[in-house]
């Protein structure tokens, strides 16, 4: 007879440290603090030229002339030691895991398993947040400012929603009738058990927020990319800016970045961050779910590109899933989050929307080709417009936000001052978007991505589909003033057939 598996289990491959041995890990750290002068005089040079600081030129010429000055006389002071700590951080980059693990604390205690047969159903909650946590310079281009100091307010507004998670928020509402609502919010959605973050680039924000959430949602990975020189040949010395945080126990992960990028986004190491979570058991098998998160190319007349990443995304998430199949597995979700950087509503984006991503994950806000639900929302957040005090409150943002007037003030207009769509929503470009079909019986991995049809369009249950229903998507104001787009929150239900 099989015996069950252990819960919590072990996290399999998964160490804390991304080197094999701690001498390459105390190399990496001191390559790091040889670079980091250099690094924070150009982070802050770059900053005076943001256009924030040009909002009065002569005025802020004036005040910023002696810390330019200040700043230059310290670049040129880290220069020699920021060329002997480059030599010895790009070889290191060969042994390191492109991922950082942070293992929950001893005092975490994860959700009780799921097992079906005392529990038929249980809904499982999903976030995703685009936080602009680039270095502090280039954060300004932007209009934003303070990358630490938001890193702190972000992790506090986070855990004010995630801690009642801590105590168990797994159960379901009864089925309802018809097709799933949204909703527009001014707090974090309550029962989050995963949460995926994007442009998390700045390593310090990043260890602020791994402090602050692994307490309360238990594993973390962070500091997620390829550095150094990857194959092109490209130079890739900012990581993907993803960061997923879990209630769950975390199994496997694996990163794969993005052969080709363009202008801004050379130096970023995008990719596909995949994670396989155990959330149950089922017959002495494990439960398990996936989790994809990515943040595709940005520059708007990239189209190509942008569809190039789109179908490896396909690729990747197929080949990680039929890896991770030993022991017959049953599946709960297959999850896709981030920011894809196009929308449902832009002819410019024609392409995109048109891709085969939409004929293998569900995207409950979109109902078409440019048809989105009603009650969806666009999530780019005009920049101009960051600093005022109704962009900068929570409700305040809420209640605009639910006004046309509201909508067009402080919502993103679409790219190339293009048209606007009546009634205008916004440009939604932040997803969570799921695979499987309402209905089907829970089932070993396949290795091969099984299609749930058009989104919006009826699907037949295949074997290897997942019964889900979507139970709730909110739009969340609750990072108002501290980053340039709303967080969306999928509620996704999970049932075994009667």
């Amino acid at each position: 007879m099989q015996s069950p598996p252990d819960w919590p289990p072990t996290p399999g491959t998964l160490r804390p440290s991304p080197f094999p041995h701690p001498a390459l890990h105390a190399l990496h750290r001191l390559a790091r603090a040889l670079l980091f002068p250099a690094y924070w005089a150009l982070d802050q040079l770059l900053g005076c030229g943001a256009p924030l600081a040009r909002a009065n030129r002569r005025r802020a010429l004036r005040a910023a002339a002696g810390a330019v000055g200040a700043l230059l006389l310290l670049l040129l002071a880290g220069l020699p030691l920021a060329l002997p700590g480059l030599l010895l951080w790009l070889p290191l980059q060969a042994w390191r895991r492109p991922f950082c693990y942070r293992p929950p604390p001893e005092c975490w205690t994860p959700p009780a398993p799921w097992r079906p047969s005392a529990e038929p159903a249980r809904c499982f909650g999903f976030l995703s947040a685009n936080l602009c946590l680039l270095p502090d310079g280039l954060a300004r281009f932007n209009n934003l400012r303070h990358s630490q100091r938001r890193a702190e307010a972000m992790g506090a507004v986070l855990l004010a929603g995630l801690r009642p998670s801590r105590y168990g928020t797994t159960g379901c509402s009864p089925p309802g009738p018809g097709t799933p609502g949204g909703s527009l919010i001014a707090a974090v959605p309550a029962g989050l058990d995963f949460v995926c973050l994007q442009e998390v680039f700045d390593l310090r924000a990043a260890q602020r927020l791994v402090r602050r959430l692994a307490p309360y949602l238990g594993p973390v990975l962070y500091d997620v990319g390829s550095f150094g020189l990857q194959p092109g040949p490209h130079l890739k010395l900012l990581g993907s800016g993803l960061l997923l945080a879990s209630r769950y126990p975390l199994l496997r992960a694996a990163f794969r970045c993005f052969p080709h990028a363009r202008r801004e986004d050379a130096l970023a190491s995008k990719g596909l961050l995949s994670a396989q979570a155990q959330v149950g058991i089922l017959d002495g098998r494990r439960i398990v779910g996936f989790l994809h998160c990515t943040h595709l190319h940005a520059p708007s007349g990239d189209a190509p590109l942008r569809c190039q990443q789109l179908t490896l995304l396909l690729d990747w998430i197929q080949q990680f899933e039929a890896q991770s199949r030993p022991g017959g597995d049953a599946v709960a979700f297959s999850v896709l989050l981030g920011d894809l950087n196009f929308d449902n509503c832009s002819l410019d984006h024609a392409k995109e929307q048109e891709h085969e991503l939409f004929s293998h994950f569900r995207d409950p806000c979109r109902l078409g080709t440019r048809r989105e639900q009603p009650w969806a929302l666009g999530t780019m957040l005009n920049t101009s417009t960051l600093r005022h005090s109704v962009a900068c409150s929570s409700e305040m943002l809420r209640r605009a936000l639910e006004q046309e007037e509201g909508r067009h003030r402080y919502l993103a207009g679409p790219p190339g001052e293009g048209p606007r769509t009546k009634p205008w929503r916004g440009r939604r470009v932040d997803y969570v978007m799921y695979r499987g079909v309402a209905g089907g019986p829970l089932s070993p991995v396949s290795g091969r991505i099984q299609g749930a049809g058009p989104a919006g369009a009826g699907a037949t249950p295949q074997p290897d589909s997942c019964p889900q229903e979507v139970e709730h998507v909110t739009f969340s104001t609750a990072l108002a003033g501290l980053t340039d787009h709303l967080a969306v929150g999928l509620r996704l239900r999970v049932s075994v057939p009667s």
